[in-house]
C-alpha cells in the first residue's frame, strides 16, 4: 500500500471525511486474444534508428507479459537482440520473412506491411 498515493496524483480531493477514493479501471490490460484472433503487422523499419534495419511487429492485443514472452521467443529463434516496448516488438536486423513464418506456425494471422 506504500505506492497507493502515487495512484492518486493529480486527483482533486474532497473535504468530506467519508469520501472514498475510487480507482479508475481504465488502466487495466486487455486479456490476451488467442493467436488465431490476433492481426499482427510485420514490417522492416529504419526510421529514427541511426540507419540500422529492424523488424517491427505491431498489433498485438493482450497483456504486456505475453507480449514480452512472444518477443523473447522471436529474438531467440532469430538469434539476435531486440526489445519490447509501447506494444511493439523490435527485432534487430532484417528478419521479416522469418518472423512471419514463426508467427504463422504459432497460429497468428500475420500481414507484411511495406516493401
Amino acid at each position: 500500500m506504500a505506492k497507493d498515493w502515487k495512484d492518486r496524483l493529480g486527483t482533486v480531493y474532497s473535504t468530506n471525511p467519508d469520501y472514498e477514493y475510487e480507482h479508475s479501471k481504465g488502466d487495466e490490460e486487455p486479456d490476451t486474444l488467442e493467436p488465431s484472433k490476433q492481426n499482427l503487422k510485420v514490417q522492416r523499419d529504419k526510421k529514427q534508428r541511426k540507419g540500422k534495419t529492424v523488424t517491427l511487429i505491431t498489433g498485438f492485443i493482450g497483456k504486456e507479459d505475453d507480449l514480452k514472452e512472444l518477443g523473447k521467443e522471436l529474438k531467440s529463434k532469430c538469434g539476435v537482440g531486440g526489445s519490447v516496448k509501447d506494444g511493439e516488438i523490435i527485432i534487430q536486423g532484417d528478419f521479416v520473412d522469418r518472423v512471419i513464418e514463426i508467427l504463422q506456425n504459432k497460429g497468428f494471422k500475420v500481414k507484411k506491411v511495406g516493401g
